[in-house]
């Protein structure tokens, strides 16, 4: 199969591979990451490939419709939608790099990047590069990881170096080929089991400078891709995807289900109401999500910075993003409810969903440090987590 070249192609394809995943969804659980010809699945749809630039050949998939391919598969199996999500970052670290060491690393558009950005490792100064030890957590996707990206703090003869900005001791994220990387399996996990996000080791590793990557300093590229947090944009895609799953499930049950004490469940006045406000909250919040996306990706577009987003615009992005991780558990903690004793059941999707949802609201995107990040910015203080504003100085995923 030609591989997908735009936006539309792979959003179908994403959509026609969803079935597919609904059904593997316990294997995939039960292995703890996904199973090989999964991973092939997905990279034949296209999805690790979508933020490479049309420079590279690639399809240049804008943030939105990133995010409406990240709900198609998230609305088959959270945990491929996850792993999907975080492994077609390739794209967007390439911009990130110069050009002629991206593409000697990339030398598919179709490879998955997957490691934690928060700086946990330590890097030495040497000649060249630094020499880069350390142990990481939520490493999704590594099992299947073709590079490993980092974060670490940066040492100059076994003492902390000062960061230019006046930061007392500097970090960077290094990247390295999986193979120099060793898999703790440490992942047992509420939800999101299958993504497979252990943790993981690198001892020693030489990393030559121009693999390191800072969020500050774009090398390769320009545009609306081009920007710090750009990582970020389409994580909401899973949640999403997972609450309109959820929807349809209980909504299909609802209109054949026939109780001899109470009735149809579609007359009953509790399915109705729970069901509409479902709807209402999920309707309200993709609209949030993709409003404050499409507004960035028109001052961007037309050669602005996110400095031309208005304080509330910009507050938009990341405060959308975590109230989509929120409302997507409580739609599904709803839902749950609604069918009683027939979602406690492992064989049913309600319980894994829940579980999902759970944990996915555990990520730093989901979490109060969002909201403080901002309402500072907003009243003009520190926002703790700036990055999640565009703002440099700060990494996390």
């Amino acid at each position: 199969m030609a591989p997908a070249s735009s936006a539309a192609e792979i959003l179908a394809r994403a959509k026609a591979v969803a079935p597919l995943l609904r059904e593997r969804a316990a294997e995939i659980e039960r292995e703890r990451r996904l199973p090989a010809d999964v991973v092939e699945m997905l990279r034949g749809t296209g999805v690790f490939r979508m933020g490479f630039g049309r420079s590279w050949g690639g399809p240049e998939l804008s943030s939105m419709e990133q995010t409406e391919v990240i709900e198609a598969l998230s609305y088959g199996d959270a945990a491929a939608g996850w792993c999907a999500m975080i492994g077609s970052d390739s794209g967007l670290y390439a911009q990130f790099l110069d050009e002629s060491v991206a593409k000697e690393m990339f030398t598919s558009l179709d490879m998955v990047t997957a490691g934690l950005l928060f700086p946990t490792g330590r890097a030495e100064l040497v000649p060249g590069g630094y020499r880069l030890t350390g142990r990481w957590q939520f490493g999704s996707g590594i099992t299947h990881a073709d590079w490993v990206i980092s974060g670490a703090f940066i040492y100059r003869d076994g003492q902390p170096e000062p960061g230019p900005d006046g930061d007392p001791h500097d970090s960077k994220l290094f990247i390295v080929p999986s193979a120099d990387v060793e898999v703790i399996d440490t992942w047992h996990s509420t939800g999101l089991a299958g993504s497979g996000s252990c943790d993981y080791t690198i001892t020693d590793v030489f990393v030559p400078e121009s693999r390191t990557v800072t969020f500050d300093a774009v090398r390769n590229g320009a545009g609306p891709l081009a920007q710090p947090e750009v990582h970020m944009r389409n994580m909401p895609g899973v949640p999403l995807g997972v609450a309109r799953a959820a929807l349809d499930h209980v909504r299909e049950i609802a209109a054949t289900r026939v109780s001899p004490v109470t009735g149809a469940m579609a007359d009953d006045y509790r399915t109705q109401v729970t069901i509409a406000d479902c709807e209402a909250d999920l309707a309200a919040t993709r609209h949030a999500v993709y409003a404050a996306m499409r507004r960035q990706h028109d001052v961007l577009a037309a050669g602005g910075t996110l400095e031309d987003l208005t304080p509330n615009e910009r507050a938009a992005l990341p405060l959308s993003r975590r109230h989509a991780f929120r409302t997507a558990r409580s739609i599904v903690a709803r839902l749950y409810d609604l069918l009683q004793t027939t979602s406690i059941y492992q064989r049913s999707p309600m319980d894994r969903w829940l579980r999902d949802t759970n944990t996915m609201c555990q990520h730093i995107v989901a979490q109060d440090r969002i909201l403080q990040s901002a309402g500072a910015y907003l009243l003009g203080g520190k926002p703790s987590f700036a990055l999640s504003l565009g703002i440099t100085g700060a990494t996390g995923r």
